[in-house]
């Protein structure tokens, strides 16, 4: 008796270790669902503050209430938290510049918007997608670059392109509702060839 109650014991801790190995194995994704599509972005390891703070702000729902509220052709696509106290000022909203020799302002590239501070913090509630074919690699090593978008950049072509009065901000709001997606992979890697077909 006391041998098949240890065999059973055995056989739970292998499944919960195979579960739990599985998780390990999750990337975890950026999706942002707009009126005109979803977006979905890859979050870099290299830059763990910037990744982590994405994921923990996305997963508590903080930008589910906000917009895209600076959209510019050949430019850039901005959301987040408008342009205020809090989310350039308030410590809890501010994170250390993580810049990476091979994290550039390439087209589709996910960046921490920030205000003009000598330290280049940036603002944590902020991001944008670089929307300029050629890039816009002028803002390398002075705004942090943590990801990248892998499928959905015609959506952002088509942000870009609403109309917008004179501060650039779209005449009909465009909001956001952003999630973190935990795929395998190969779910992962699915998603962002399809990107290319």
């Amino acid at each position: 008796m006391k041998k098949i109650f240890l065999a059973i014991i055995v056989l739970q801790a292998c499944a919960c270790f195979q579960a739990l190995g599985q998780n390990l194995q999750k990337i975890p994704v950026g999706h942002i669902q707009t009126p005109l599509g979803s977006i979905w972005l890859q979050l870099d390891e290299r830059t763990p503050n910037h990744r982590s703070s994405f994921i923990e702000l996305a997963e508590a729902g903080y930008w589910d209430s906000l917009t895209f509220n600076r959209v510019i052709p050949n430019f850039v696509a901005q959301g987040g938290c408008p342009d205020t106290p809090e989310g350039f000022k308030d410590l809890e909203y501010l994170l250390s510049p993580e810049f990476h020799p091979e994290l550039t302002h390439v087209y589709g590239a996910l960046g921490a918007g920030r205000d003009d501070n000598p330290e280049k913090l940036s603002a944590r509630c902020q991001f944008y997608i670089v929307q300029h074919p050629d890039g816009l690699h002028r803002l390398d090593g002075n705004y942090t670059v943590f990801g990248q978008v892998i499928k959905g950049m015609d959506i952002v072509d088509k942000i870009v392109r609403v109309p917008r009065d004179p501060q650039d901000q779209p005449l009909q709001a465009i909001s956001l509702k952003v999630e973190i997606r935990y795929l395998s992979p190969e779910e992962f890697h699915s998603l962002s060839s399809s990107s290319h077909d």
